[in-house]
Formats: C-alpha cells, sequence, structure tokens
C-alpha cells in the first residue's frame, strides 16, 4: 500500500518529467526557427521597431541589462548597455545572437534555463520581453530573479494583449508572424499579480501598439495619438509593466538637507526654522533668495546667527523662478534625502516628517505632498486653483501611469542619488520647467521610481501674498503638460 509522501513524490516525479518535456518542445522549436528567426523579424520589422523605441524610452544607455529569452539579442543591442547578459535556452538562438553581435565587447550571450539561472551578479534592469508565456513557473521565476536585483533594479516585463490572440493566430496561418506553441493566458492584472506574489511592486503599467504594421501616416497617427486615448488603450496589442523590488524596512538614519525658495518672504523664515522637527541623523536648511526686496535676505542672515547649532545656509539664485531656485539648492545640497518646503509656510513644516518617513522606510522613490484630500483653510486656495490642479491631477495620472493628485503642491522630496540621475537625464526633457514641479515629476517618471503622495492640511498664508498668477501660469502649465504628452506618450 503506498504511503501518502510515496504518492506525493511519485506525482512530484511525474510533473517534473512532463515540465521538461514541454521545455524540450519549447527548445527543439526555437532551434528549428533560430536560422529563421532574422526573416521573421524583417517581416514584422515596424513591430520590433515599435517594441525597441518603447525599451530604450525606459532603460537608459549604460545600464547593466540582463534579458531573458534573448533570442537573436537585437533587443539586448539596442539598449546600448555598459553590460548586456541575454540569457536563452535555445542553444541555436544563442549561436545567432553570438556571430550576430560579436562585435559588442559590451554584450555576452549564454545558453541557460530561467527558471533555475545560476549567476553572481546583480543588474539595473532585469528585461522578460515576450517571454512570460513560455515559462512554465512564472513565479518561481520572478522569485529566482530577486537574487540578481539590487533596491534600484527594475523589472520590466512586456506580453501581448489576451484579446489579440485570435488575431495572432491569424495572423501565423498567413505567414505574417512566426509561429508559436501555444502561450500562458495573461491579462496585465495576471501579471501584475505573479510579481505581487513574488515580493515585486508594479510601478507603472502602459499599453501601446494600437497598428502593428506599417502603413505610411496612418500607423504613426494611430500609435502616437489615438493608442494613447483612455478606452481605445486597453486595445492595443503590446502591454509593459515596470516593477520593482519590495523592500524591506530598514531603520537606517539619512541626512536631509531642507531647501526654502523664498522672494520676499521675511515673515516666515525664523517660523520655517523653529518648527522644522528633527529627523534623520542630520539636517542642513538652505534657503534660496530670489531676489527679495522686502528684507528676506537681512533677516535669513540674522536667522543663521541666533541659531548657530543649526545648520543653515544660505543662497541667492542666478536667475528667475521657483524651478531655477530648487535647481541651485539641490545642486548645493550634501544630505542623503533632498527635500523642498516653500517659504510661505502652507504646507506645516512639522508635516516634514511624514515625508521623511515615507522615503526612508522605501514606501516611495518619489514622495510629492498632496493638498486635495483634507479640508484647507478658507484662503489657502482659490476656487479656480482647485479645478486647476484636479485637472492637471486626472491628465498627469494619465501621462504618468501612475496615480497622482496633486502635481502642483511644493513639497516633494527625493533621495539625492536618485535626483543625479534625474539630472544626467534632464536632456531628454530640457530646460522647459520655470515652477521645478513638473521637471522632478516627469524626472521622476522617466526614471521609473515610485512615485508616492503624502496627504498634508493646506494652510492660509500668515505673510506676503503668492507668486502665482492664475491666468498667466494656468496656460503656461497647460502648455507643459502638451509637451509631456509629446514626450511621455506620443513616442
Amino acid at each position: 500500500m503506498k504511503t501518502q509522501s510515496s504518492s506525493s513524490q511519485s506525482f512530484f516525479d511525474e510533473q517534473t518529467y512532463r515540465d521538461r518535456a514541454i521545455k524540450q518542445q519549447i527548445r527543439h522549436r526555437f532551434d528549428q526557427l533560430a536560422e529563421q528567426r532574422h526573416l521573421w523579424q524583417d517581416k514584422a520589422s515596424y513591430y520590433y521597431d515599435q517594441q525597441y523605441s518603447y525599451y530604450r524610452f525606459l532603460v537608459p544607455e549604460g545600464a547593466k541589462v540582463l534579458e531573458l529569452g534573448c533570442g537573436l539579442g537585437d533587443l539586448l543591442a539596442a539598449l546600448k548597455p555598459s553590460r548586456g547578459l541575454g540569457i536563452d535556452f535555445s542553444e541555436k538562438m544563442i549561436e545567432q545572437a553570438t556571430q550576430r553581435h560579436s562585435e559588442c565587447s559590451e554584450l555576452e550571450f549564454i545558453v541557460a534555463d530561467v527558471e533555475t539561472l545560476e549567476l553572481d551578479e546583480t543588474f539595473d534592469f532585469i528585461i522578460l520581453c515576450d517571454v512570460i508565456g513560455h515559462l512554465i513557473d512564472i513565479e518561481a521565476t520572478l522569485k529566482t530573479l530577486r537574487k540578481y536585483c539590487n533596491s534600484k533594479t527594475r523589472i520590466i516585463i512586456s506580453y501581448y494583449h489576451f484579446l489579440w490572440e485570435p488575431i495572432l493566430h491569424v495572423a501565423e496561418k498567413f505567414g505574417l508572424k512566426m509561429p508559436q506553441r501555444q502561450q500562458n493566458w495573461l491579462s496585465s492584472n495576471d501579471i501584475a499579480n505573479l510579481l505581487n506574489l513574488a515580493d515585486y511592486e508594479v510601478v507603472k503599467q502602459e499599453n501601446r501598439l494600437l497598428l502593428p504594421r506599417r502603413f505610411p501616416l496612418i500607423a504613426s497617427l494611430c500609435n502616437k495619438y489615438l493608442a494613447t486615448l483612455p478606452g481605445v488603450n486597453h486595445l492595443c496589442l503590446s502591454l509593459y509593466l515596470v516593477a520593482r523590488p519590495r523592500l524591506t524596512p530598514q531603520e537606517e538614519a539619512y541626512s536631509t538637507s531642507i531647501v526654502i525658495p523664498c522672494r520676499n518672504e521675511k515673515g516666515n523664515i525664523e517660523s520655517a526654522v523653529q518648527r522644522l522637527p528633527k529627523f534623520g541623523k542630520h539636517q542642513e536648511i538652505i534657503f534660496v533668495d530670489g531676489h527679495s526686496t522686502d528684507g528676506t535676505v537681512e533677516e535669513i542672515q540674522r536667522v543663521i546667527k541666533e541659531y548657530p547649532e543649526m545648520t543653515i545656509r544660505f543662497l541667492t539664485q542666478d536667475g528667475k523662478g521657483k524651478g531655477d531656485a530648487v535647481r541651485k539648492g539641490f545642486a548645493a545640497a550634501t544630505g542623503d534625502i533632498l527635500m523642498i518646503l516653500d517659504a510661505d509656510l502652507t504646507v506645516p513644516p512639522e508635516d516634514l516628517s511624514k515625508f521623511y518617513d515615507a522615503i526612508a522606510l522605501g514606501k516611495g522613490e518619489f514622495i510629492n505632498g498632496c493638498r486635495l484630500v483634507y479640508p484647507m483653510e478658507g484662503q489657502a486656495m482659490r476656487f479656480i486653483n482647485l479645478l486647476g490642479n484636479k485637472f492637471f491631477s486626472l491628465a498627469f495620472s494619465w501621462l504618468l501611469n501612475q496615480p497622482l493628485k496633486d502635481t502642483l503642491c511644493g513639497t516633494k522630496v527625493i533621495l539625492r542619488e536618485d535626483y543625479l540621475k534625474l539630472v544626467a537625464n534632464r536632456h531628454y526633457f530640457g530646460d522647459f520647467d520655470p515652477f521645478g514641479d513638473f521637471d522632478l515629476i516627469l524626472g521622476a517618471s522617466k526614471l521609473n521610481l515610485k512615485i508616492v503622495e503624502v496627504p498634508i492640511r493646506y494652510r492660509d498664508r500668515t505673510y506676503g501674498s503668492t507668486k502665482i498668477s492664475r491666468f498667466q501660469h494656468g496656460w503656461l502649465l497647460l502648455k507643459m503638460t502638451i509637451f509631456a504628452f509629446r514626450k511621455l506618450k506620443a513616442l
């Protein structure tokens, strides 16, 4: 009589045998396709061009990249990594990839089973491009990949939308698409759930490519504009998910630089210093003055002398606008964490400890204040300003593929190491934002940072007047939103 344990072992052995048989079929299939793979890619060149283009948007040049199921290695080569490692369990595919990219010393291709991978290094990006459908155990594979992640690693998974399954089958029958065996049936929610089970959290999702064939003008209009519209977007062929490893909260204390841009804010300077709570291992306060005429500069200098036990610095900005002041303050900052506190103190300095906790405990990597949760004090925000903020929150949630309720709250927090990466990639957007809010938000999104909002109670001013011109600045913000659409969506 068989015991329960022997029955379980028998089932396990049988399942393992079946899995190996399926893998062998897949390996044999791709070995057969290897020499013709480039011909199939040529037939679908528009699809691959669009795919490579979006991956280049997600992955900056010079990154350390691991690609699973790399095929001929063309995607890996297109990303121009400082080190690119391509894995495929088809020996014939790896032979073709090695020959095809023999002159690229930064690329390496090896034969390995992605589900039982053994490496001794970590990567900035791990890519599973059109490969997740072939995996026998997706969750186990994703758990294996944790070993090759650091705290900043991003997993990028791309796959096809399951609604396209019948169309893809027809395309195979007419020789328009490379024939493949039946794959896993996965929606973006399925993939997100598997990532969650493997201890990752999704940073952003995107659907792209409404028309995967090259039709002059029509394809460009469909894929750049029509495909981005809500509702229509869910009909696209390709889906992309960007995820980060879920971090274990650390007790590490960080140093912090609080940058306070100010212009004609004399009455708020000492309050900003007095009301600032203690958090982290060290704080420095950096006032950046925008050519004040009400005695703000003299007040800052007095406060520096009045509080010698605190690290308080004073800078005069070179140009105009809050964005210029923030960039100067951040460039001079020495703290691990960079914070912005508006000198009008409508965001209470006491709330900065919440922002510190959110980023220090790994809840997010770009922390944005949100004024639109709690009731505001009477004159804190005019009605038309409130409507504008709600409009921009909806627009940017759509643009960034991450929820963002209040784009224009002045309090924003980012790790200094991430800000330096943002600066290095600022050329992508250029110097377009005099306010500084969009520069930071768009830059954080481009870096695939996890954006988290901290609700705060928005207070009335007690000194001075607002520097915002509702209609002039509103028009400028609208133009910047259109600019963001071109750089983030209409690619």
